[in-house]
């Protein structure tokens, strides 16, 4: 039962499961956690709006009086108690008098504490006729500059004064609308006149020069361009100055309180019994359904495995194809393991064929051999040279079949031992065209190659022995070697009979002849072609043919060029 697959199905289901439930729980703990950070988030935003708004208060006003409603509005909207209070602890607003406030203040409220609040403006504020000379300036410049195609806007700054801002990337504008809209008026003109005494004073304790205000930006112009490496001290000068002339315009620091109103505690989770029974039954339910859907799915899962199964036991010698149209994972399967059968029964009519090529080979010259013996034993022959060179024939004829069969073999197995070594293509190929006289050979060029030499020539010798027993006496059979790319290229081409086309996909197969009545009139074991080209594969090479049927054949060799680094691996 361990080893079944639908056990194995039914162990994962219910793994799945627990590990499900134990998900949701993770889950339901993450939102919840993920819940109080979201509500801390708000909170943490309502107060920056409770500190920005009362700090705007204290940048517009000198003095905290009046600032009570907007404490309670600001505690009605967030939900918070408020609490404001002087830097000596005196209360000066309280949401909720009474409430007690911590020993430790949340903020402190200071427009000019470390960087000054813009919307403290004191006497540069502009207003009446100041403020509508300056708002129909930058209007005209707005509509200036939008007429020429500048992408631009307009804001209004705490001082009301409106600033034109041109978009990023805006195109050059033209001179025309070169006027400024910041020109300071008069009356922020005499509050510059006031910063820049002080700031001078300042600059003076430093031994600085004085510098220029021309706008209300407060970027400081250097006269002397000593100053322009004291660009710090400049500007502290400056933020001194200005808090200095801002001091009277705001109101005094305060110190900010923020507290929660007092509420019961709400549990995250309840896990009364009633919840807890709840959630068992549920899990419980959730098992049970997840139990009977993976028997359903199992046994439709195995019903085919069984068929196959069956099929295997089955067969007496070789698994018999099924009959299953799925088209899933085991349709699959089921088509692999037909296409299986088929190459099963391909190849046992291969090794049937094969085996009684091998009988029909071996069998006539063991039947010339028996015969002759038979005939001298019984005085019928008699044993002269005329008759042992016959019976060395025939037995030589069976050493060729059984060494071919030999070398078949260790190549099928990856046991064919070579040794390799650099030689002259040009001197082996002319050792074997030596002895299969009348052959042309042409070599371009002075060429090498690492091979085994006694392979490289049976290669060649079997091509070319091949080539003679289809080429008639006037014919003619050529040898050429040269290099064309990475491959060193052996042709050995003939005028000979030619193969038809249908017969070519078959020319290196074992035993194969184009006419078997031919077989023993031409002599050869059917063997030469394909081990020449089982040699060639592995040398890291191939052969192939090309051939037309009353013409010719051109049987290629190609082997790693002289100049690779490594030959090839051999093919399959």
């Amino acid at each position: 039962m361990s080893r079944s697959l639908v056990v194995r199905l039914l162990g994962t289901s219910v793994l799945i499961v627990v590990l499900s439930v134990g998900a949701a729980a993770w889950l339901a703990a993450k939102t919840a956690t993920r819940a109080v950070q979201q509500e801390q988030s708000h909170s943490l935003a309502g107060d920056s709006l409770i500190h920005d708004a009362l700090l705007g208060y204290a940048a517009e006003h000198p003095r905290w009086t009046g600032v009570e409603p907007l404490v309670r509005r600001l505690a009605a909207e967030s939900g918070r108690q408020i609490t404001l209070t002087t830097v000596g602890g005196t209360v000066i607003a309280a949401s909720d008098p009474g409430v007690p406030v911590s020993a430790r203040a949340d903020a402190v409220l200071d427009p000019l504490g470390a960087a000054i609040d813009p919307r403290a403006v004191g006497p540069y504020r502009i207003s009446g006729r100041d403020q509508a000379r300056q708002h129909a300036r930058a209007g005209k410049r707005l509509r200036c500059l939008r007429d020429q195609g500048v992408a631009a806007t307009i804001e209004e700054t705490p001082a009301g004064r409106l600033v034109v801002r041109l978009a990023a990337g805006s195109p050059r504008q033209r001179a025309d609308c070169n006027f400024r809209e910041d020109e300071p008026s008069a009356g922020e003109r005499a509050a510059l006149d006031h910063l820049q005494t002080r700031v001078t004073g300042c600059l003076k304790g430093h031994l600085l020069t004085e510098v220029s205000f021309y706008t209300t930006d407060f970027t400081p112009i250097h006269r002397d361009p000593t100053n322009v490496g004291n660009s710090q001290a400049i500007q502290d000068c400056v933020d001194r100055g200005r808090r200095e002339q801002l001091r009277r315009y705001v109101a005094e620091p305060a110190r900010l309180y923020l507290t929660s109103p007092a509420r019961p505690p709400v549990p995250v989770f309840d896990l009364s019994p009633e919840s807890t029974g709840r959630i068992a039954v549920v899990t419980a339910s959730v098992l049970v359904a997840a139990i009977t859907v993976t028997l359903v799915v199992g046994m439709w899962l195995v019903r085919p495995l069984r068929a196959l199964t069956a099929a295997v036991d089955g067969a007496a010698s070789r698994p018999a194809p099924v009959r299953i149209a799925r088209n899933d994972e085991i349709g699959r399967l089921a088509a692999a393991f037909n296409a299986l059968a088929d190459r099963s029964e391909h190849s046992e009519r291969q090794r049937r064929t094969m085996v009684d090529d091998i009988a029909h080979e071996l069998r006539s010259p063991l039947t010339n051999i028996r015969n002759w013996l038979t005939a001298g034993q019984d005085g019928l022959a008699d044993l002269d040279q005329d008759l042992i060179r016959l019976l060395l024939e025939e037995a030589g004829l069976l050493q060729h079949i059984v060494d071919d069969l030999a070398d078949l073999a260790e190549a099928d197995a990856g046991t064919l031992a070579l040794n390799l070594g650099e030689h002259a293509v040009g001197d082996l190929l002319a050792q074997v065209c030596e002895a299969h006289r009348g052959t042309g050979l042409t070599v371009g060029g002075d060429l090498w190659a690492v091979v085994d030499p006694i392979r490289f020539r049976q290669i060649v010798g079997n091509l070319l022995t091949n080539a003679w027993r289809h080429t008639p006496a006037d014919g003619r059979v050529e040898v050429r070697a040269a290099v064309e790319g990475d491959d060193l290229v052996i042709d050995v081409a003939d005028t000979g009979e030619g193969i038809a086309a249908d017969d070519l996909p078959h020319v290196f197969d074992r035993f194969w002849r184009a006419d078997r009545a031919r077989a023993r009139a031409t002599g050869g074991s059917g063997l030469g072609l394909s081990i020449a080209r089982k040699l060639a594969q592995a040398h890291g090479g191939d052969i192939t043919v090309i051939s037309t049927h009353g013409r010719g054949s051109t049987f290629t060799v190609r082997l790693p060029a002289p100049d690779s680094p490594h030959p090839r691996p051999a093919s399959p």
